[in-house]
């Protein structure tokens, strides 16, 4: 199948390209980018006034098969993914039981080939199940199909533990993913500590719960010299450690998430148990940080850590709701309006950081419009306001804060592997 794109402001982070041209698809393919002229082409799509740019990669998607069928499951989180924009995503190991296995690995990749949407990449876990005592055997994680480790949901407490796991890595050739959070300093708080724990009266999580596991973390690689990804960075502290640490040469990478950019903890005044995440929601101050490290590098990757919850979960009183909010959908736009609607990167740096740059820390050929690789494509509408309505979500959950907000930017159109899974912001 040839598929022609044509009159689209086409955009490469990895080319450095920004341009208006023409994009030629054959089967899953790109054949030229940027010629115009009489090209011929079974589908013709004319993206005049829209952005064409690689198809979006997420490092932190949680599909919850196996054991939590009833939240997500992998074919409602892969259309959920389409429908934002995504063309890859990385599934996180805390599932029940963990990805801790070669069987389980491979179960993953099976029914992701089976369903032909975005491609999945399985992250194992660093722990067996996930229980923060034994390490798994990262080599048989690695030889099935696993790009990176992480114990996402929980740190590795025991730091002795972490750093064999870091060596390991490293000698495997395996990204080690940190959720960096201090059990013990968290407790049972339910909203960073602040102004607004205290007039709300809810249990409170400090800031440094966060920033003591980045600053061991860090060290950790920086000893063993592995490769070091920190999740979901929420606070100004974090990121003065990061910024310190790269300028030093670690080889330390960090995201942040759309939430983390859009919101604040003003807003769980409102009591919105979709408000309730972890890390949780963040000052006004370290938001304004996050977003000056978005800009100055010191945030490589904007990643959704979606992570769907039933209704009735979420609908008990805010101590009790477990944290999370869903993220695939909305995450271009949020970002869009966070980051290039107020300056911080126009859309070559957004685009660069959730795809080009995902994709090259995992090291996977995605993130590209070079000639010869596959056609893994979307066009964005960047222009275009809606409305994130209930009833037109993909993923099996529906909780989210953002529900009957607007939103600035549509991806209208999904090609992956030069197939077309979305069109006319519909999906196929």
């Amino acid at each position: 199948m040839s598929i022609l794109i044509k009159n689209a402001r086409i955009i490469d982070p990895s080319q450095g390209v920004d341009k208006k041209g023409d994009v030629l698809i054959e089967k899953d393919k790109i054949i030229s980018v940027g010629l115009k002229g009489s090209q011929k082409a079974k589908t013709i799509i004319d993206a005049e006034g829209k952005i064409l740019a690689p198809g979006l990669v997420d490092m932190h998607t949680h599909l919850r098969e196996p054991g939590r069928e009833d939240k997500e499951t992998i074919a409602t989180g892969l259309k959920a993914a389409v429908n934002g924009g995504y063309t890859t995503v990385c599934a996180m190991p805390n599932t029940t039981p963990a990805c801790d296995t070669q069987a389980h690995v491979r179960f993953l990749l099976e029914k992701a080939q089976q369903l032909k949407l975005a491609d999945l990449i399985p992250i194992g876990a660093i722990t067996k199940n996930r229980e923060d005592k034994e390490m798994t055997e990262m080599g048989d994680l690695r030889d099935a199909g696993c790009l990176a480790v992480s114990d996402d949901g929980t740190s590795v407490s025991d730091p002795a533990l972490m750093r064999k796991a870091l060596e390991y890595a490293s000698m495997l050739g395996l990204l080690v993913i940190s959720h960096c959070e201090d059990k013990d300093l968290a407790g049972d708080g339910v909203m960073y500590e602040g102004y607004w724990s205290t007039v709300l009266g809810l249990a409170p999580i400090p800031a440094s719960s966060e920033s003591i596991i980045v600053e061991r973390d860090i060290v950790l690689a920086e000893l063993s010299g592995a490769r070091l990804h920190i999740a979901h960075v929420s606070t100004g502290q974090s990121i003065e450690i990061i910024r310190k640490a790269k300028k030093r040469g670690v080889n330390v990478t960090a995201e942040v998430t759309p939430h983390h950019l859009s919101l604040t903890d003003e807003s769980v005044q409102s009591f919105d148990t979709n408000l309730k995440v972890k890390p949780p929601l963040s000052s006004f101050e370290d938001v304004a940080a996050l977003k000056k490290a978005v800009k100055d590098g010191t945030i490589d990757v904007i990643a959704t850590d979606h992570a769907p919850h039933l209704q009735n979960e979420k609908e008990k009183e805010f101590n009790y709701a477990p944290f999370g909010m869903i993220g695939l959908e909305t995450a271009l736009p949020l970002a869009n309006m966070a980051l290039i609607e107020e300056g911080f990167v126009d859309w070559p740096g957004l685009i660069g950081k959730m795809s080009t740059t995902p994709s090259d820390i995992l090291g996977i050929e995605r993130g590209t419009l070079k000639e010869g690789a596959q056609a893994d494509i979307i066009i964005i509408d960047p222009d275009k306001k809606w409305i994130y309505s209930k009833d037109k979500i993909m993923s099996k959950a529906r909780n989210s804060p953002f529900i009957d907000k607007e939103m600035k930017a549509e991806v209208t159109d999904v090609i992956i592997a030069g197939k077309i899974v979305k069109r006319n912001g519909k999906s196929i």
